[in-house]
């Protein structure tokens, strides 16, 4: 199939992208156990060209995840394990003199690849982080004045976690907003903790996946994905989404522009990957969570108070009223 950026999506299409997306979350639950919504989340971020900021505690199948992204779309995937004393060159790559050539010749770093996970991105010094959140926002990476531009797809898969703080360097929120989402997959329940320990004996589940499409399937995916249709009356639900976070009493700094953005082009995904060519209210609701929450900043009295911005934002989604319908397209 293929897509241009400019084509409108079908209702024949968006039954060919749902049909597609469940294919592409089934074989990835093979390898990640009982985590469907989470799986959906990441695939979401794929195919809207975001990155997706996992939150979680260790051995709860980060890697696992990434690698299993990987493989169902046929895809080359790196690790970057961040640590105190790695340098942006360490992500990046870095331009080398060859005594051969007499030439400067550029080594590519492990950003190179379309599935990358950034593991305790906390733990690196700002500069790297920066570094790394750089090609996440440009999609290439420039040394000694050359532009080096990253494979398609591209996604990176950012963990940290909420309980170890000591030693880390916390993202501020600027950095944060580069994120799509951020959600996290969380301790399995007991049945995919049964079936876990049932398959013990296969060592990575990713390992021995199937690939379901090509990396460049998922490329015209996303060009398909962006011409979901959205309504203005959706639009409009939005925009007052938004602004109310600004108004909030908790909230010390709402979401941004770049947070609707981002909002507006999940939801055009997620819509897709339910078989629809246009975007419903119900989409926003779903995606509100991983998408605004942590773009949120609290109050620091409210939050001594123990206030939340998820509960803050449940508030919101409660009394911000949808539209009741949507106009035809």
């Amino acid at each position: 199939m293929t897509v241009t950026a400019d084509e409108v999506m079908t209702p024949d299409q968006a039954l060919w992208f749902s049909d597609t997306f469940s294919r592409l979350v089934a074989n990835v639950e093979q390898a990640v156990l009982g985590k469907n919504e989470v799986i959906r989340l990441a695939f979401t971020c794929l195919l809207s060209r975001g990155h997706l900021l996992l939150e979680d505690y260790p051995g709860t199948g980060k890697t696992s995840l990434a690698r299993a992204l990987s493989a169902t779309v046929q895809a080359s995937h790196s690790r970057i394990q961040f640590t105190p004393d790695l340098l942006p060159s360490d992500v990046t790559g870095v331009t080398i003199f060859d005594q051969d050539s007499r030439q400067f010749t550029f080594h590519r770093g492990p950003i190179f690849a379309s599935v990358v996970l950034a593991d305790e991105i906390n733990r690196a010094s700002p500069k790297t982080q920066s570094a790394l959140l750089e090609v996440m926002e440009e999609g290439r990476v420039t040394v000694d004045g050359v532009a080096h531009d990253v494979e398609q797809p591209f996604i990176v898969l950012a963990t940290q976690n909420p309980i170890e703080q000591a030693g880390t360097y916390r993202l501020p929120e600027a950095q944060l907003d580069r994120f799509l989402m951020r959600t996290s997959l969380g301790y399995p329940d007991r049945d995919a903790t049964m079936g876990i320990l049932a398959g013990s004996s296969v060592r990575d589940r990713s390992a021995v996946l199937e690939p379901v499409i090509t990396a460049g399937a998922v490329v015209e995916m996303a060009t398909l994905a962006n011409g979901v249709y959205v309504d203005e009356a959706v639009l409009e639900y939005v925009t007052r989404l938004v602004e109310a976070t600004r108004s909030t009493p908790e909230i010390a700094l709402g979401a941004s522009v770049r947070g609707a953005l981002a909002l507006v082009r999940s939801g055009k995904t997620w819509a897709a990957a339910h078989g629809r060519h246009y975007v419903i209210p119900d989409d926003i609701k779903a995606l509100s969570q991983p998408v605004l929450a942590h773009r949120m900043v609290l109050d620091a009295e409210a939050e001594f108070d123990g206030a939340t911005t998820a509960a803050a934002l449940d508030r919101i989604l409660a009394t911000v009223t949808p539209p009741a319908q949507r106009t035809a397209n």
